[in-house]
């Protein structure tokens, strides 16, 4: 097991030192009325927020954590901002800032676990892990991450309790071994399944609401060779398709859909891309077909101007690198180009208007195909914007208490482009509210992270415990210290 000390020591080499040296808590200047903060993807959460602390260490934590309790304001903690539903910041709170909270703390090279500051993304994660594994035969990685952006804290990743394209897991709490959470008390507790199990199961999908996250310590895979395998194919017997490549020991893979309202494959055709295990002994090239920064803003174009196109060239890029190798932990990691729509607005003028939202319809394996037919026709009725999308798995989570992923179900992820107004906003909540009550009427549910516009009906239908779960917050947070606007939308609603 290599120690703190070994890893500073190795750090140090690897030009990665400062990231894991213990520092005060710096505070950034305050502004005489607040500071105003905003989510990365939509931009529709602009807080204003007391001000901002960026601890580095776990006594500069619990100390902002105990004196904002003693001072009686509430706090909100933020990661990588890519929250939709105002799950990091809250109004008037003070903002602890998580990106202090850096670096490899422990690695365990024998069991495959690895204790990290919570604030730390996941490319820093994935890139010193193979640096202080270099020349070891069997090295570890990453099991999982989010798909689509990688700049994203792993604190906040168990917050959301989110997922990725592996065909057969569960969500991220599956490779949570453990955690430290400074909680309401300013206490520093050590949670697992086997010790504060009850705030273990909360903490994860819990939103930020049950205390600070500080360490993480995740369960890792053996690193290995998988090569994609693409092809485009219907929707309608793709639920099938993806039982067949689990059988078959594909270990991930998605389904990216056309977008084209004006096309019969709009829900109907997409880009089928899986990802098998293969010899070790397979190259895996240093240069390979990839996509660029500015070919992802021109796809992001198109996708806004001509869905057809969009179609046709993602598509034939994917087709195009079928039977490339890759590690089964890097290829995790993509292009998110964060306030793309400000460079579209240079590109593409009025058209870029406005932002994308994003709403994840899970539902049984076996009614995708039916529910993606109704949605197509909901679509095309309602001239919905829809600008991408993609399919995913997902395995039953019987762990958490809010757990999200209840059943073995199809993910359906859709990002609809939204103008600011009232009016388009009003008309893009609508539409998410069609969306989860089709799922609904299968059985289905919603994912909570990316917004908020579901009804009080809808909520409970998909999250019975939810009433519960804000029971519990009150038990284990009675001052409610721990606040964000999300939390006080769910609060206000089932007030009465």
């Amino acid at each position: 097991m290599l120690t703190r000390r070994e890893l500073l020591k190795r750090a140090t080499r690897a030009g990665i030192a400062a990231a894991l040296m213990p520092a005060a808590c710096t505070v950034p200047p305050r502004e005489p009325d607040g500071v105003w903060v905003n989510d990365v993807h939509s931009q529709l959460n602009r807080t204003r927020v007391l001000g901002i602390e960026r601890p580095t260490n776990i006594e500069a934590l619990k100390a902002l954590v105990v004196r904002a309790g003693n001072q009686e304001r509430s706090i909100s903690v933020m990661g990588g901002r890519h929250a939709m539903g105002g799950q990091q910041f809250g109004s008037d709170t003070f903002l602890i800032d998580m990106n202090g909270m850096q670096g490899i703390h422990e690695f365990d090279a024998e069991k495959g676990e690895v204790e990290i500051g919570a604030g730390m993304q996941w490319p820093e994660l994935i890139a010193e892990l193979v640096e202080l594994q270099r020349g070891r035969e069997r090295p570890w990685g990453i099991v999982q991450k989010q798909t689509g952006a990688d700049r994203l804290s792993i604190g906040g990743a168990l917050a959301a309790n989110v997922h990725s394209r592996g065909l057969s897991y569960q969500p991220i709490v599956q490779d949570v071994e453990a955690f430290t959470l400074i909680d309401a008390r300013g206490e520093i507790l050590r949670c697992s399944r086997q010790e504060n199990t009850e705030l273990f199961q909360l903490t994860i999908g819990g939103y930020g609401l049950f205390g600070v996250i500080a360490t993480v310590r995740l369960r890792l895979a053996p690193r290995q060779k998988i090569e994609r395998v693409v092809e485009v194919t219907d929707v309608s017997g793709i639920a099938s398709r993806f039982e067949e490549r689990i059988e078959q020991g594909f270990l991930f893979g998605d389904f990216q859909y056309s977008t084209d309202v004006q096309s019969e494959s709009l829900l109907r055709q997409g880009v089928f891309s899986c990802y098998r295990p293969v010899d070790p002994d397979t190259p895996v090239p240093e240069s390979q077909h990839a996509l660029s920064r500015d070919n992802w803003l021109s796809l992001l174009e198109l996708g806004h101007l001509n869905r057809a196109e969009a179609f046709n060239q993602y598509s034939s890029y994917y087709l195009g690198t079928n039977g490339q190798v890759y590690w089964s932990d890097t290829h995790q990691l993509s292009t998110y180009i964060d306030d793309y729509h400000f460079e579209l607005g240079r590109r593409i003028g009025a058209l870029s208007e406005g932002t994308e939202m994003i709403t994840e319809i899970d539902v049984p394996r076996n009614a995708l195909a039916p529910f993606l037919e109704e949605v197509r026709a909901d679509f095309i009725e309602n001239n919905v914007n829809l600008i991408y999308g993609t399919i995913r798995m997902i395995e039953r989570d019987d762990e958490t208490f809010l757990a999200w992923a209840r059943e073995p179900w199809a993910c359906i992820i859709f990002n609809l482009h939204t103008a600011h107004d009232a009016e388009s906003l009003d008309r893009t909540a609508e539409h998410f509210r069609r969306l989860i009550e089709r799922g609904r009427a299968y059985g289905g549910t919603y994912y909570l992270t990316y917004h908020r516009w579901a009804t009080r009906d809808q909520l409970l239908a998909c999250y019975p415990r939810f009433p519960e779960f804000l029971q519990l917050k009150l038990q284990h947070d009675p001052q409610e210290l721990f606040q964000s606007d999300w939390y006080r939308h769910y609060r206000a609603l089932f007030s009465g």
